[in-house]
């Protein structure tokens, strides 16, 4: 047996590891190499803050040419439509961009009503501006205080509807987090089967400073798929924007020139696991 040798591999695995997401705190990727997403809704675009490009839900050339090749638009909360959903996934479309939707998921109206609407209005969409993107990916946006039931009762009406899990995006708050801690096995287990989309805006927040760290603090994940790491606010009559800056990823205040804040996404991988994954996890509408 030849030692030299099998600590050298040794060595050389441990190295891998270390560059992976197995001994990250943030992801397989760094934030010059992850694809961007960004998502908007019926408040975008935000006011104009600096010089430089603008957009609108029918031209994205901008944001196209800024380095996002997706886009996740808003298309319903509780019972109410975006008004702007449609004009965005056309312009998305006319891009070539990836196309998701999102919906909020409120806690005080029916969960299975809520993914029949949302479901319902995403094929009007696609029957009345003529989309031609064969597939969608959809998502959760789950309000703090729905509970794990909830959440569960909706992904199984996506699921029972589309043939496909949605991804979850959830907020930053401990009510939520401490429910999905305390969520059962077998709630837990259909959890498991949505893509996470985490948010992580700032390395400053108490005892989460990383997304390894607020994964370990649901209990439930093992890795995430998309980071919003750029959110907006609104705050004294005007949008500021929110970006994480540590580490690996030290990201930008706006995407590229853009004159206007935007809420913005790094997928965790390469741009060919990206189209990959959104295959796999797409609907066909």
């Amino acid at each position: 047996m030849c030692v030299p040798k099998i600590t050298s591999l040794i060595s050389c695995l441990v190295s891998i590891c270390i560059l992976s997401s197995c001994g990250s705190q943030y992801g397989k990727v760094s934030y010059k190499k992850s694809p961007t997403i960004v998502n908007v809704s019926s408040y975008d675009p935000k006011e104009t803050q600096r010089g430089g490009s603008g957009y609108s839900p029918l031209d994205q050339s901008s944001l196209r040419r800024n380095g996002a090749l997706g886009q996740i638009a808003r298309c319903s909360k509780g019972y109410s439509y975006d008004s702007k959903c449609s004009d965005f996934l056309v312009g998305a479309e006319r891009q070539g961009m990836l196309l998701g939707a999102y919906h909020y998921l409120t806690p005080y109206a029916s969960a299975s009503a809520q993914a029949d609407r949302f479901v319902a209005r995403l094929r009007s969409i696609k029957r009345s501006r003529g989309l031609r993107t064969s597939s969608i990916i959809l998502v959760g946006d789950i309000d703090s205080k729905c509970t794990v039931a909830h959440m569960i009762t909706f992904i199984k009406r996506i699921k029972s509807l589309t043939g496909k899990y949605p991804m979850i995006y959830i907020e930053n708050g401990e009510l939520i987090r401490s429910r999905l801690r305390n969520a059962s096995f077998f709630q837990k287990r259909i959890l498991k089967k949505c893509p996470y989309w985490l948010a992580l805006y700032s390395p400053n927040y108490p005892g989460i400073s990383t997304p390894k760290k607020l994964i370990k603090a649901t209990k439930v994940w093992k890795t995430w798929s998309l980071w919003q790491y750029g959110g907006v606010e609104w705050e004294r009559g005007r949008s500021r924007p929110k970006h994480y800056y540590k580490g690996s990823w030290k990201t930008p205040r706006y995407l590229g020139n853009l004159s206007k804040p935007l809420e913005r996404n790094g997928f965790n991988g390469s741009k060919k696991e990206l189209y990959s994954f959104w295959r796999k996890h797409s609907w066909r509408w």
